[in-house]
């Protein structure tokens, strides 16, 4: 499957397609400050009805931040529901209905690393956890970075324990592999990376306005 079709099937690109199962009722038992918890009754192929729980989530953005040392910029926080403090890559929420994502990466690498960069491309499009959640995460690779103008961004919560560290690359695969990273951006963008790098490289990657259609935005 080197081209990218699908074994017995000439000409059929293997991509993930849209579609829209009907449901027979849905209600919102749980609608917290960011996400909420919906509750769907889906007709099944074979007409059963079944009930599906979901996390709705507004979506999310991160960005590997590349140095000219090839290193990529991380931070340690805590994560309560792990229970562990995960080494990550510069992320946050889509706050707004429709806010362009580029904008959205640029604040969060401003306000967690207080970070700018001149170089953006979309890394790749992910949905963290499709069995149970719509999260859909936009990872940009950001490139020609120094620091930005301006007061530092007066931090709170857990991000007022966070560290800071720029690490080399092959080391972030290396930990990756063994199995001490764990972080879902962190993996996904370190591994794209590896992986652009030994095909088309960095400069074939989609421009930071490429469209989202998990997450609709206008430029």
């Amino acid at each position: 499957m080197t081209d990218g079709t699908l074994p017995g099937a000439p000409g059929r690109h293997l991509a993930d397609a849209p579609e829209h199962w009907e449901v027979r009722a849905t209600a919102l038992p749980f609608e917290g400050k960011k996400t909420g918890v919906r509750t769907d009754d889906v007709v099944m192929p074979d007409g059963s009805v079944v009930r599906r729980d979901y996390q709705v989530h507004p979506g999310s953005v991160a960005v590997l931040a590349l140095d000219a040392e090839d290193r990529v910029l991380v931070l340690s926080q805590y994560r309560h529901p792990v229970r562990e403090k995960l080494w990550e890559i510069p992320a946050g929420l889509l706050d707004v209905p429709g806010e362009n994502p580029l904008h959205a990466a640029q604040r969060e690498l401003y306000e967690e690393a207080h970070v700018k960069a001149e170089d953006w491309r979309v890394l790749t499009d992910v949905y963290t956890t499709p069995g149970g959640s719509d999260e859909a995460v936009r990872i940009f690779l950001a490139r020609g970075i120094g620091v930005a103008e301006g007061e530092r961004f007066e931090v709170s919560e857990e991000e007022a324990d966070m560290e800071l560290a720029r690490v080399p690359v092959d080391d972030l695969v290396r930990g990756v592999l063994a199995g001490e990273l764990h972080n879902n951006c962190l993996v996904v963008g370190v591994l794209a990376l590896t992986a652009a790098r030994g095909g088309p490289g960095l400069d074939a990657l989609r421009p930071a306005e490429a469209p989202w259609p998990a997450r609709p935005f206008e430029a």
